[in-house]
């Protein structure tokens, strides 16, 4: 018969105690996977993109624009997600390069942004076939 001794006991019951509390968090990670993205199962979020604005009398203004990606096709979404730091880097440098230019005043065109960042979705993506959603562009 093997003896256990008070120290080990112990160890056995610590770990015991922490592999019962790690259990129910588990679960409820992979609950939340499986829960609907807000969007669909087809869209990606994209986190709010800004830029820099210059204002009249030297101020600075801000340029933001929300947007997301719809894309059907499986093998896509999954490289696009894959991909999403360099497309965010795209898009923030698409953004800031049009802010830095753009005139004291006026307003954002929202049809060269799309298409700008399309653009680089396509690019980045390697093929057609995600489509850019934009929610809004903002000029502050």
């Amino acid at each position: 018969m093997i003896e256990i001794s008070g120290a080990m006991r112990r160890r056995v019951l610590l770990a015991a105690m922490a592999l019962a509390a790690a259990l129910p968090m588990a679960a409820r990670a992979a609950d939340e996977k499986k829960k609907k993205k807000s969007g669909g199962e087809h869209y990606i979020q994209i986190d709010t993109l800004i830029g820099t604005t210059n204002k009249s009398g030297g101020r600075r203004g801000v340029l933001t624009v929300d947007c997301g990606l719809e894309v059907e096709d499986a093998k896509l979404r999954e490289y696009a997600e894959l991909s999403l730091p360099r497309l965010r880097a795209a898009y923030v440098q698409v953004v800031q390069t049009y802010a830095a230019g753009l005139p004291s005043g006026s307003e954002p065109n929202a049809d060269y942004i799309v298409q700008s960042l399309q653009r680089q979705t396509d690019l980045i993506l390697k093929r057609p076939g995600a489509r850019l959603l934009v929610g809004a562009i903002v000029a502050n």
